[in-house]
């Protein structure tokens, strides 16, 4: 079980919370944070975009990646929504054994 840290973007605060809750009560996630105040520029379907949104960081595991992904595409609002998984190569021993044991 190795460690991941999964980047996440949401539309809004009361989505990105939503979809948080899901993940740590469904034991997906030891910890969600939502931080507002985001501002992406990109492409979508042709067309310049300019929009405020919320990233999420995730701390999970990479046995939990799959499932945690699936739950996210059937939760948000975006029709590709941005989830990226990074796997953590430096973690606090004590931080690692408290984040696995969220998931027992």
């Amino acid at each position: 079980m190795k460690p991941l840290l999964v980047y996440i973007t949401a539309a809004d605060e009361k989505d990105a919370e939503m979809m948080g809750a899901t993940l740590v009560k469904r034991k997906l996630a030891s910890c969600v944070m939502t931080l507002p105040g985001l501002h992406s520029q990109y492409i979508w379907k042709g067309k310049f975009q300019h929009d405020k949104e919320v990233l999420m960081l995730v701390k999970t595991f990479d046995t939990k990646y799959k499932q945690l992904e699936k739950t996210i595409k059937k939760l948000h609002c975006y029709e590709t929504p941005c989830i990226i998984g990074m796997p953590i190569t430096k973690i606090s021993k004590e931080y690692l054994k408290w984040s696995k044991k969220s998931f027992i």
